[in-house]
């Protein structure tokens, strides 16, 4: 009984990794269109950062129903740790490119949703 809980346990936790895996994958392609659409026509500067935002939400609501869908049970935890894994691994690349890691009023929103969409999407992947 004890190695069948070790090995579920193991099977989550690859799940859970590949849903953020999944989450930043979707995130750079999603972020790559935007660019394209950037680039071509006359975006104002100040939706640029909600744009981001909504694209990591949905990133991360999709990486996490993913995740969640073969696990089927705790949904909220497991969604969330889909969005904590993201964010941080997010926040860790930026600060080796040179981004820098600094903790502002945009960097707190972006945490709150990354956690509130890996709990919505760990709910929905639980439901489905």
């Amino acid at each position: 009984m004890e190695n069948l809980d070790k090995n579920e346990l193991k099977q989550n936790t690859i799940r859970i990794l590949k849903g953020s895996i999944t989450s930043i994958i979707l995130t750079l392609i999603l972020l790559f269109v935007f660019s394209i659409i950037l680039t071509y026509t006359s975006v104002q500067e100040n939706t640029i950062n909600p744009v981001i935002i909504i694209i990591t939400a949905i990133s991360i609501l999709v990486g996490s129903s993913i995740s969640t869908l073969k696990i089927k049970k705790n949904g909220l935890l497991n969604g969330a740790l889909v969005g904590i894994i993201y964010i941080f691994t997010i926040y860790i690349i930026s600060s080796i490119a040179g981004a820098g890691f600094s903790i502002n009023l945009s960097t707190i929103i972006m945490i709150i949703a990354s956690i509130i969409a890996g709990m919505l999407g760990g709910i929905i992947g639980v439901n489905l």
